[in-house]
């Protein structure tokens, strides 16, 4: 089967397609994948704008469909014409996104249905504004293209990305999934069988890098920027707190390690403050300190657990020295415990991890006129 999926739950227009083989053990062909990036729109406001980066979904959701079509040689040209009934149903179902509308209609005029067995579109979480131009988007498409749509967590998403590599996840699990919006501590006793274990309180450890990077000055996105400027195997100087690292359960904060890194950088002279010796020395502390908890958690949680998988996802999980400080923590402490990452490009938001998750719920289907999004959808 082919299955389109569409993802828009923060910065990121991702529409990806791709064919299944099997049932027992699936396979995976990836026809397209494209991502259509916000940040340099983002980037000088610091972070993301929900009400922008919606606007900028209902600008890219069509180029980047008919781009992902194109490349999976599913574009076809149309000999048909949208009836008056048609269009007032689309009408109806984008009646609040206007420009996308008049992008979506022309689209469909020019182009057949093409050959898809399934849309899969994350529900949530996420931004609410961006949701719902995702959900809006794949329910015009499943409305007119009589293709049965289902609805995807975009959090599960990030765990279910790692079958692409036909890898066998041997349960019980431990996932840890680390984003801007979101730090939890998952158990999985199979798919759709989740239970959070942990979770932050406030801040989540990719927004801590952000707002890090912004008071060192170095823009945004701040983790891939403190990232590479942090020294590499280098001994660390732990100057800064480590939040919640000895308390007995699996929650995180980094609230505090946030307002840590704010009073460090104000005892500092402006100098010092602005001097490249003082950064890298702050980015090498700083990833240090988020990657310390990260991982005490996870192998407590792994061992408590007795689990036999431990899975990595997120945005975050793109950062070189976690992906390798967890891999060389558990090799020493419970070396017979499979790990698994997705492929960096994957750590971060995309429609094919979404396309995934929509091949093991293809037969949760929901009406398109039920359709809605959730910006505080949970796991489990």
């Amino acid at each position: 089967m082919k299955i389109l999926a569409i993802e828009t739950s923060c910065d990121d227009t991702g529409i990806s397609i791709i064919k299944t083989k099997g049932a027992k053990n699936p396979s995976f062909d990836v026809l397209s994948n494209i991502v259509s990036s916000q940040i340099e729109i983002h980037k000088k406001y610091g972070g993301v704008y929900p009400m922008l980066a919606k606007r900028e979904h209902q600008n890219n959701l069509v180029p980047t469909l008919e781009k992902t079509l194109k490349t999976a040689n599913l574009l076809k040209i149309s000999k048909k014409q949208i009836t008056n009934s048609q269009t007032d149903i689309l009408k109806e179902i984008l009646n609040k996104e206007s420009n996308l509308y008049e992008n979506l209609k022309n689209f469909l005029e020019k182009y057949e249905k093409p050959d898809v067995n399934l849309i899969a579109v994350t529900q949530g979480p996420g931004l609410e504004p961006c949701l719902w131009a995702g959900v809006n988007f794949a329910k015009a498409l499943s409305f007119f293209w009589n293709i049965p749509v289902v609805p995807i967590n975009h959090i599960e998403s990030h765990i279910l990305v790692n079958y692409l590599k036909n890898e066998t996840i041997n349960f019980p699990a431990v996932c840890l999934v680390v984003s801007g919006g979101h730090t939890q501590l998952i158990l999985m006793k199979g798919i759709g069988k989740y239970k959070i274990l942990g979770e932050t309180r406030d801040d989540a450890a990719g927004e801590c890098f952000d707002k890090a990077a912004k008071i060192l000055g170095l823009g945004y996105p701040g983790g891939p920027m403190i990232s590479k400027l942090a020294p590499k195997n280098e001994k660390k100087e732990s100057f800064i707190p480590r939040p919640m690292i000895g308390t007995k359960d699996y929650d995180f904060s980094f609230s505090g390690l946030k307002t840590a890194i704010l009073y460090h950088h104000k005892k500092q002279s402006v100098k010092t403050q602005k001097s490249k010796e003082y950064i890298i020395k702050m980015c090498g502390e700083i990833q240090q300190a988020i990657i310390d908890v990260l991982i005490k958690k996870t192998i407590k949680a792994a061992k408590d657990y007795k689990t036999k998988t431990i899975i990595l996802g997120g945005g975050v999980s793109a950062n070189q020295e976690l992906r390798k400080q967890l891999a060389e923590k558990i090799k020493k402490d419970i070396p017979n415990t499979k790990y698994l990452i997705p492929d960096t490009a994957l750590s971060t938001d995309n429609a094919l991890m979404i396309a995934i998750a929509g091949y093991f719920h293809r037969t949760k289907t929901e009406s398109w006129r039920k359709l809605g999004a959730k910006a505080n959808l949970r796991i489990g």
